[in-house]
């Protein structure tokens, strides 16, 4: 099966990843780790420090991106009378849900479509923020499923304007695809007690099965990472690999270059047929509005040749597919199928 619908991996690790997994000691797993003693919570904390120029303190880590947007929505929305929590209108439904796993309520600020993209209206999330003082502003850049970002310039204007005592939670599960640049995060986590940005080993660096997420706080919120923290430390074959991961750039920064054929191919191939729009997209995905008069035809013609992409059922997005960009192969496959049975119609 080609699973194209979940944004995974559809290529392969890097060699030092396959190396560092042969040849791992499994007598590592007896014992828990050390590092702790030197008061620092992982191998891989302490690398991310290093690359990110974030104090180590001010580094999380979690199982997946996943759990820490789960522990952050959780920890911040159980404390005290404000539960409110700002999400944008086009997103990742775990939002939502995470929120309502802690009794938490949400608030839907819109994406506007402008052109071939959907964008972020920086203003209005700022008014919004100061009109309604949620406990929480949520922003995912890039974006999942419309595939548009903030550049640090407006992620800053945010947290410079919001209530100081709004957490900003910026989930960057899919920024690498965007560039190699990192040297905006410290600044911004140095400058902003109140801002959190998550980030994952599952998109850009192609591990979604290793479970290893990882992200970034300001200063002053040591009863979080209290609660967040494992005190027994981390999986440590996780950590192995994970630091042969973030030794990979290389490998990962050609695989996401190769990518913009995918892209140009969609726009290329669909972007001018009766019914569709193909999106501007700076992650792993493609967002495609397509005619749903073809929607029962093309999942039984995919289905035959075992390829999975996303129908989208979110309410504005019905009549939009999401695809993950994997192989050329791959995605030659899906875009011949799509086009053939649009031109049937």
């Amino acid at each position: 099966m080609n699973f194209l619908d979940r944004n995974e991996f559809n290529f392969k690790p890097s060699q030092k990843v396959i190396d560092a997994i042969k040849s791992f000691d499994p007598e590592t797993l007896c014992f828990y780790t050390r590092i702790y003693d030197e008061g620092k919570k992982s191998v891989v904390s302490v690398r991310l420090s290093e690359i990110y120029g974030v104090p180590e303190e001010q580094v999380l880590l979690g199982y997946g991106g996943e759990d820490i947007l789960k522990n952050t929505v959780h920890y911040y929305l159980s404390k005290g009378d404000n539960n409110t929590i700002m999400i944008p209108q086009f997103s990742w439904w775990y939002y939502n849900r995470i929120a309502g796993e802690c009794g938490g309520t949400f608030e839907m600020y819109p994406l506007y479509e402008t052109g071939d993209t959907f964008a972020y209206d920086v203003d209005e999330v700022i008014a919004y923020a100061n009109r309604i003082h949620p406990r929480m502003v949520l922003l995912a850049s890039p974006n999942n499923p419309t595939g548009n970002s903030l550049t640090s310039e407006e992620i800053g204007r945010i947290a410079d304007n919001v209530p100081s005592d709004t957490m900003i939670l910026v989930d960057e599960a899919y920024a690498s695809f965007i560039t190699s640049d990192v040297d905006y995060i410290a600044p911004l986590v140095n400058k902003h007690h109140n801002l959190i940005i998550s980030r994952t080993l599952s998109k850009f660096y192609g591990l979604p099965g290793l479970r290893m997420g990882f992200g970034f706080i300001g200063k002053g919120n040591e009863d979080f990472l209290n609660y967040a923290n494992k005190y027994l430390g981390y999986n440590r074959f996780s950590e192995a690999v994970a630091l042969a991961a973030l030794e990979s750039d290389e490998h990962y920064r050609n695989v996401a270059n190769d990518m913009e054929w995918d892209r140009q191919l969609f726009k290329s191939e669909l972007g001018n047929l009766p019914g569709f729009k193909v999106y501007k997209s700076v992650a792993n995905f493609i967002l495609v509005k397509y005619p749903v008069a073809i929607k029962e035809k093309l999942q039984e013609e995919l289905k035959a040749q075992n390829y999975k992409i996303k129908f989208m059922t979110d309410k504005g997005l019905e009549d939009c597919l999401r695809i993950t960009l994997g192989r050329r192969e791959q995605i030659q496959v899906v875009v011949d199928t799509i086009k053939r049975i649009a031109t049937a119609l």
